[in-house]
């Protein structure tokens, strides 16, 4: 059963506090992105009231995402030099923007790594392949959170990728994936467009329909970066895709932390959840982090 704590408290026995505003909001693209133009309608939150809760509270639905912007929150303390682009989930038609964005944000900087909580374009369900448009707006991302580095006290060999569900689709397509697939728009892209790790929570649609291999355009190579990966076992949304994935990384001989929790479900974000060790998953992801050298171990 799902707690009816409120998010704002469960968020605070965790140790994560509200983040204040982004230091900064960046259009990411300066012109038309690229792709073809359609007409989404107004950019909005169409939440309702008697949408489920999640950990006590509601999730913010952000639709029609036309103009895609990069988020930017910089810890107030502790900053490791890490940064991680936070891809929300939403099946490509909304992005979940508080529950698998903000929040992470909020999570990220408690621990000294800096979020770029990415507005990528949706609905994009329509559009042959879907994530294509979501990529290139995090492969321009990753290029202008690695030249703006020095600016914002940041490593640039230590620019992560993180996503879930559908965002988590998108994260692991960028982290996987060696070519740009947009033409460099300006002096920005000269910076590479490739993540150093890639974090992947319950990522949707990498598996075929089978669900025994990998989908023909998910291509994983030793260049590929580590990655941390989290999937229920009862998730609707196969977690076939995390375990596929984990055995071709094993194969390709790149470092891989997999946790598969037996109950969960889908769609918790970090969000505290009574009775489902699944939504402890920030305290692994701290271990690997702190481990690799990307964060800085909690207070």
């Amino acid at each position: 059963m799902i707690s009816k704590i409120p998010a704002l408290i469960l968020l605070t026995l965790v140790g994560i506090s509200r983040a204040a505003d982004p230091v900064e909001v960046i259009n990411i693209w300066p012109d038309t992105p690229p792709g073809p133009e359609r007409e989404v309608g107004e950019e909005k939150d169409i939440t309702k009231p008697t949408d489920r809760l999640v950990g006590g509270s509601r999730i913010i639905k952000l639709a029609n995402v036309a103009t895609p912007q990069a988020h930017v929150y910089i810890p107030s303390k502790r900053n490791s030099g890490s940064s991680v682009v936070v891809c929300p989930g939403g099946g490509y038609s909304i992005l979940a923007w508080d529950l698998e964005g903000t929040e992470v944000a909020e999570y990220l900087n408690s621990i000294g790594v800096t979020a770029i909580v990415l507005k990528y374009r949706v609905p994009t369900r329509s559009v042959a392949p879907k994530w294509l448009q979501p990529v290139q707006d995090a492969q321009r991302t990753i290029s202008i959170v690695r030249s703006r580095a020095k600016e914002w006290g940041l490593d640039g060999s230590r620019i992560g990728i993180l996503g879930f569900s559908a965002g988590g689709h998108t994260a692991a397509m960028t982290a996987l994936t060696a070519k740009r697939l947009y033409e460099p728009v300006d002096d920005l892209d000269k910076a590479s467009h490739k993540a150093n790790a890639g974090i992947l929570i319950y990522p949707a649609y990498l598996s075929n329909r089978e669900q025994t291999a990998l989908q023909d355009d998910v291509k994983v190579t030793r260049d590929a970066p580590p990655m941390f990966m989290v999937h229920a076992y009862d998730d609707p949304v196969t977690p076939a895709s995390s375990l596929l994935l984990a055995l071709e990384l094993k194969r390709q001989k790149v470092p891989c932390e997999l946790h598969m929790f037996d109950v969960g479900g889908h769609g918790y974000g970090l969000r505290p959840v009574d009775g489902l060790p699944v939504t402890r998953w920030p305290r692994q992801c701290t271990a690997w982090l702190v481990r690799n050298g990307w964060a800085a171990s909690p207070e």
